[in-house]
């Protein structure tokens, strides 16, 4: 790790998103590094994101080893505040990763944008907007939470662009979740994977809601379905920003009975609520057009001014 000339660390060394091992050089054993790493706190940014209530969860972690651990961190980060330009410099490694299209991306300011959360949403197989793999010059990450996931598409997809299939496929891992709880487990597992190979740029959950839906029923039960929930996005969030990597995460809508012609609201509205709605940067809505044709708006967006763009599904 490189230093200031005053023995420092150096601004430009680092970032935070450097491995936990580097905690080393400020004392913390290797022992406690590995219970770290054992729950998914992988990096030194996530030390410091998560709280001592949580870190103290961990065995073996005393309330003295927990605050040498946030002493560690904090010394090894930037500062906590920047100024717009500085921030600015920062966001100048984050990669626009192409839909396929044209036109969608022009709508996005360049594509899915990484290092933040984008939902697409909308009624079933209208949910697909088409993803050129490895756009962003990387690895993709997939949890699949429907058994949707077929490679026979991505080689679909390898044969348009003119990309060897078998390069393209080797860098798309896919991991099957069948519970809620086993969909936000598999984020440990990938933190580790994402601090040991920095090529991921992508991670797509294919779809965020339909295993929160299936294991909490009826209202009784929404108040835990959302705690989860929050919980789940409120860790992908971090990632995005501590990895550096687009997260696209795919969501039905269901029938909204409140909506009605003389407000000319929508019928349909996105499944998980107010939670979900705010923890994704970009919201993209997509309907069926004509024949073959899918349109895709542009409904919440940190810097894009609302938009709808017109797209075609083929395959070849």
């Amino acid at each position: 790790m490189l230093t200031d000339h005053d023995g420092g660390i150096s601004q430009e060394a680092v970032s935070g998103f450097e491995s936990v091992d580097e905690l080393q050089s400020q004392g913390i054993n290797v022992q406690d590094i590995n219970k770290l790493k054992a729950t998914g706190i992988c990096t030194i940014l996530s030390v410091s994101q998560t709280t001592r209530r949580n870190l103290l969860k961990i065995k073996g972690l005393s309330e003295a080893k927990v605050e040498k651990l946030k002493e560690a961190a904090a010394k090894m980060l930037p500062p906590t505040f920047a100024t717009a330009a500085e921030i600015g410099l920062r966001r100048e490694c984050c990669v626009m990763i192409t839909t396929g299209s044209k036109t969608v991306d022009a709508m996005l300011g360049g594509g899915i944008q990484t290092g933040s959360l984008t939902e697409v949403f909308g009624e079933y197989r209208g949910t697909q907007l088409p993803l050129e793999m490895g756009g962003g010059g990387g690895k993709v990450a997939w949890i699949d939470t429907e058994g949707t996931f077929r490679p026979e598409r991505l080689n679909a997809i390898c044969d348009r662009f003119g990309v060897d299939t078998t390069a393209a496929t080797g860098n798309v891992i896919c991991g099957r979740a069948y519970s809620s709880e086993q969909q936000h487990d598999m984020l440990f597992e990938l933190a580790q994977r994402f601090v040991e190979d920095r090529t991921f740029k992508l991670l797509v959950i294919d779809s965020v809601m339909n295993l929160f839906r299936s294991d909490f029923s009826g209202r009784g039960e929404l108040s835990e379905r959302q705690q989860k929930l929050n919980a789940f996005l409120s860790r992908l969030a971090k990632m995005a920003e501590e990895f550096n990597i687009a997260v696209l995460m795919t969501n039905q809508v269901q029938a909204d009975p409140g909506a009605t012609a003389i407000f000319a609201g929508p019928s349909a509205k996105p499944i998980g609520g107010h939670i979900l709605a705010h923890a994704s940067a970009t919201r993209i809505q997509l309907r069926k057009g004509r024949g073959e044709e899918r349109i895709a708006k542009l409904v919440d967006s940190p810097c894009q001014p609302d938009g709808e763009s017109t797209y075609a599904l083929r395959v070849g």
